[in-house]
């Protein structure tokens, strides 16, 4: 119990580290949370600064979801209490401590700690997003149909004991969308361009 607690406050710490916001400092870029859509997450990076700084905000991110699942698990951790650090680095993100608890949507980093709750369900979320993203070409309509699949393919293909920490952070995401399902019922939400 003690190592499970000490790894939900190394995630959240993990999580609350903006990679955005570091990309776009190293690489001369403006800061994301005042350019775009003011989101420091992957999507916006894309916009102000192009492919390359894209897919290391992308990898950042991931790896901040990642990385705490997989000590938790070499450490031995196990059950809903791995589920609830998946829970801490995505709740960083949102809510970085480094940040003024002004985070990004999480996407990212939900997917990273999702691949490791179960690298499988993780690798069926990313094909679920791609494929939505290439069919409609909108990256919010592709996560939120992501999350709204992710507990149902962590109830089928994973622990039952993931599924409650995965059921909030499904409802963090829908909640941090929900400009964009406004836009997307509109047809104002920006497309994808690949």
């Amino acid at each position: 119990m003690i190592a499970a607690i000490i790894f939900i406050v190394i995630a959240y710490l993990m999580g609350s580290l903006c990679s955005a916001v570091f990309v776009c400092k190293i690489m001369g870029l403006p800061d994301p949370r005042t350019q775009g859509s003011n989101n420091p997450g992957a999507t916006n990076v894309l916009r102000i600064g192009g492919k390359t700084p894209a897919l290391i905000t992308l990898l950042g991110d991931i790896l901040k979801g990642f990385i705490p699942l997989f000590l938790a698990k070499a450490a031995g951790v196990e059950g809903i209490m791995l589920g609830m650090i998946a829970l801490a680095a995505f709740l960083g993100h949102v809510f970085p401590v480094f940040f003024n608890f002004q985070g990004g949507k999480g996407v990212a980093t939900a997917l990273g700690a999702v691949l490791g709750l179960s690298f499988f369900v993780g690798i069926l979320a990313l094909v679920t997003w791609v494929v939505v993203a290439y069919i409609f070409r909108y990256s919010s309509l592709a996560a939120l149909v992501t999350t709204i699949l992710m507990p149902i393919y962590i109830l089928i293909f994973s622990k039952g004991a993931y599924f409650l920490p995965i059921l909030v952070m499904a409802g963090f995401l829908i909640w941090r969308h929900w400009d964009n399902i406004k836009r997307l019922r509109s047809g104002t939400e920006t497309k994808l361009q690949f």
